[in-house]
């Protein structure tokens, strides 16, 4: 599975979940052990990604603490519910200033850099223009001003993809995270060029309890189906199953309740002049909980999120039972942890892609029979769109359309379009919010590329019949189970 990845950062992440999990699956975990196995990935005469091996061995040994549940940096004070972090040997690969003189500079006799900079921070040298960044202001007047675009403006690309402002850096440079802004979303980590910034695992406890026999069952989220080449669906239920789960079942049949439920929610909405936001992308969801209060308190979908919804129903349906969701969200693992959340652990694809390769379980090898699926429009909810489609369909299915909907896709597009609905000038019924740009399935840990993953999705499914919404909620019933996030439920 190792050639998935083309990033090489995202190879070496993978290679040690598969380590970890390797160790776990056939031993007690022996950090020690990994540490010294996961030392062989950098040899001293091999291919070159830092400085020297040293520090490529010093990145990796951060990234094996986070594969085993604890932070990067041993010195940070862990916080659970902190799930993206900084790899600080890995971080000063970016360029540190913003603003930079390059070698296009010829050293013109207009000399605009000079005369747009307000703070004295251009000269003159014998080369080229030169900053002196003690005065620097980074505004870019210099760079606008060059007629020969001799002057550059380099943003970091996590501060850059951040849409809410919680990438910082030390008196070093090497960038941190503000706990208190942070949405857990992950687009900092998508963005890193060079994995400096990755997130805690929580494959170690998962796997102790399957070795265990413990009576658990999984979930995966309906951007799973395409994840894996020449694979099936069902076949990717079936091999999960392989890994000790009694039985695996799709997020899509929560997806239908929550789309029956937001449609009811969407009605009321519109009946009392309130636009309404989607609660199924927990990014979205904690932007709005962090940086929009108010909009969470009025304008939220109480409806929990398809993960909870078939989590409730298998609570109530098989007690005792521990329920393990699988899916391309960081920031699941946050929603996880809330108060009334019944999902007790939350696995990714990239870690599940690793449990794969430890155990030997090829997921294209599944022997499969026809079981009862979901409707393609639960399935739906894994790209941009699907969730107010999914809404959609169920008005019409109870007679009823003319709902407006804006699909916000991607961070910074959630961002503008709250920023509207607070200030009163949101002309929509329903606003969609997708912090990853084309939906689930370009989320930060999926396994392969997203127009890929769309495609095989839409190959599978036009095999499907057409189920409604409505047939698939006679097939898997939702009936006495709570659908209101715990939050909302006192107003």
């Amino acid at each position: 599975m190792a050639d998935m990845f083309t990033h090489e950062a995202r190879l070496f992440k993978f290679q040690i979940l598969t380590e970890v999990a390797q160790n776990v699956f056939h031993a007690d975990l022996d950090e020690d052990k990994v540490q010294k196995n996961v030392r062989n990935l950098v040899s001293l005469g091999g291919e070159r990604f830092r400085c020297c091996v040293y520090k490529e061995r010093e990145v990796l040994r951060q990234r094996v603490r986070l594969a085993v549940g604890k932070p990067a940096n041993e010195e940070y004070e862990y916080n659970p519910r902190q799930i993206i972090h900084v790899i600080d040997a890995a971080c000063d690969g970016c360029s540190i200033k913003k603003i930079r003189v390059t070698d296009n500079c010829r050293r013109c006799m207009s000399k605009a850099c000079l005369s747009a900079c307000h703070f004295g921070a251009i000269s003159i040298g014998p080369y080229r223009s030169q900053i002196d960044y003690a005065k620097c202001k980074e505004c870019g007047a210099c760079a606008r001003a060059c007629p020969y675009n001799a002057i550059v403006v380099t943003e970091r690309p996590c501060f850059a993809r951040c849409p809410v402002g919680a990438i910082k850096w030390d008196a070093a440079g090497i960038a941190y995270i503000d706990e208190e802004k942070c949405t857990n979303c992950g687009q900092c980590e998508n963005a890193c060029p060079f994995g400096a910034i990755s997130d805690i695992s929580w494959i170690v406890p998962v796997i102790e309890k399957l070795k265990t026999g413990a009576k658990m069952l999984a979930v995966v989220a309906p951007s799973i189906q395409g994840q894996f080449e020449n694979t099936t669906l069902p076949q990717i239920l079936k091999a999960v199953e392989k890994l000790g789960f009694e039985k695996c079942y799709e997020v899509a049949a929560g997806a239908d309740a929550v789309a029956e439920n937001e449609y009811l929610e969407l009605k009321e909405h519109k009946e009392e002049g309130r636009p309404m936001t989607t609660s199924c992308c927990p990014g979205f969801v904690n932007m709005l909980r962090i940086h929009y209060p108010k909009l969470y308190r009025e304008n939220k979908s109480t409806t929990v999120t398809p993960m909870e919804a078939i989590a409730r129903k298998l609570k109530k349906d098989h007690p005792g039972y521990e329920v393990v969701f699988i899916g391309p969200c960081l920031a699941k693992k946050q929603e996880c942890m809330n108060e009334d959340s019944v999902v007790d652990y939350v696995l990714t694809y990239e870690e599940l892609a690793a449990m794969f390769s430890a155990k030997g379980v090829y997921p294209s090898h599944m022997e499969v029979t026809e079981e009862e699926y979901p409707s393609n429009y639960g399935r739906g909810f894994a790209a941009a769109g699907g969730v107010s489609a999914a809404v959609a369909q169920a008005a019409k299915e109870h007679g009823e359309t003319g709902y407006t909907v804006y699909l916000a896709n991607g961070a910074d597009d959630c961002k503008k379009q709250l920023t509207l609905m607070a200030a009163g000038r949101f002309n929509f019924d329903i606003l969609e919010g997708m912090c990853c740009p084309g939906g689930c399935i370009g989320g930060p840990a999926c396994v392969s590329d997203m127009n890929t993953v769309k495609g095989r999705m839409t190959r599978e499914n036009l095999k499907t019949d057409k189920k409604t919404i409505g047939d698939s909620l006679k097939i898997f019933n939702f009936d006495g189970v709570d659908m209101v996030v715990g939050d909302k439920k006192n107003g």
